[in-house]
């Protein structure tokens, strides 16, 4: 089984339960998940934890994001995209100026409502579920974060932003309330996630790639490792007689670690801890009461 995680290029067309799906197959593994979803007619980076760094999920969809997208303004469809059925059709009366003025205003905290085409879940049922359904119920606001916005250019009634933002944004309901404000409606065009937290577009793979390096027998080179993401935090060896306290989960005494006074004298907030044969084995922090490493966050060392 593979443990780490792929940094995957989804294309038009795949929902990222399909991307998850695919690998599957590709890897012969069933154990994967993916970090954030991507509507079907989005592209752009998709990170997929594999094995043990499913663990990593919650932590990696937590990390921001970072989209190109292009707005179309005086329509609004039932999807929030271009996609959808159009709900009303305006003209679009303000300036250039205006409409970057606007685009700008929504930069920092503000209350989305999340569109009736997605994956939240309302009373056990997924919103659109109940919109193919030609139902529509009353969405709670959520609050959002638009770290940075860029308008990077304007033509017609085209808009093309770059847009920072934190988990849970959509910017389809961005696109619709920056219409709003304008008075004419918008939609998304277009959608291009170009970063996930430190995961870039331009170190992504499609779905083709992997299933070639897979068969050629090199996929291990672009999985990148567990303990990757925790490489802020020093590195700690446990000696061969505590392998059945770290294979357990149990805590670790200073004895029980290869130069662990010297960690405790540094008081480190956390340690990455390996085992007797090098493999990574979890978090640990020191507790300086009980004089011992205690278990943060474990991954199997089998």
């Amino acid at each position: 089984m593979y443990h780490g995680i792929i940094n995957i290029y989804k294309e038009a067309g795949y929902t990222s339960f399909d991307v998850v799906a695919k690998l599957r197959g590709i890897l012969h593994q069933k154990k994967i998940g993916h970090t954030g979803t991507l509507d079907p007619d989005a592209e752009g980076v998709l990170p997929v934890c594999l094995g043990n760094g499913t663990k990593l999920v919650e932590d990696l969809t937590e990390k921001t994001k970072v989209y190109e997208c292009v707005m179309k303004l005086g329509v609004e469809t039932d999807t929030e995209d271009m996609s959808g059925s159009v709900l009303s059709s305006k003209p679009v009366t303000s300036s250039e100026g205006e409409i970057r003025e606007a685009c700008l205003s929504f930069i920092g905290d503000y209350d989305q409502i999340p569109p009736m085409y997605s994956a939240i879940k309302v009373n056990g049922r997924k919103l659109y579920e109940l919109a193919r359904n030609g139902e529509e119920i009353e969405r709670k606001a959520r609050a959002v974060r638009i770290i940075d916005l860029e308008v990077t250019g304007i033509s017609n009634d085209e808009v093309t932003m770059t847009v920072t933002c934190s988990r849970g944004t959509y910017i389809r309901s961005l696109c619709r309330d920056i219409g709003r404000k304008l008075g004419c409606g918008g939609t998304m065009a277009h959608l291009l996630r170009i970063r996930s937290g430190e995961f870039s577009m331009d170190e992504s793979y499609k779905l083709s790639e992997v299933e070639a390096m897979s068969k050629a027998g090199n996929v291990d080179d672009i999985i990148i490792p567990i303990e990757h993401f925790y490489s802020e935090y020093p590195c700690a060896h446990v000696k061969s007689a505590a392998k059945k306290l770290i294979d357990n989960g149990n805590p670790l005494a200073l004895s029980d670690v290869e130069e662990g006074d010297a960690f405790a004298e540094a008081h480190p907030d956390r340690i990455r801890v390996f085992n007797a044969e090098g493999r990574f084995a979890g978090v640990y922090s020191y507790d300086q009461i009980k004089g011992k490493f205690m278990p943060d966050k474990m991954f199997s060392t089998d």
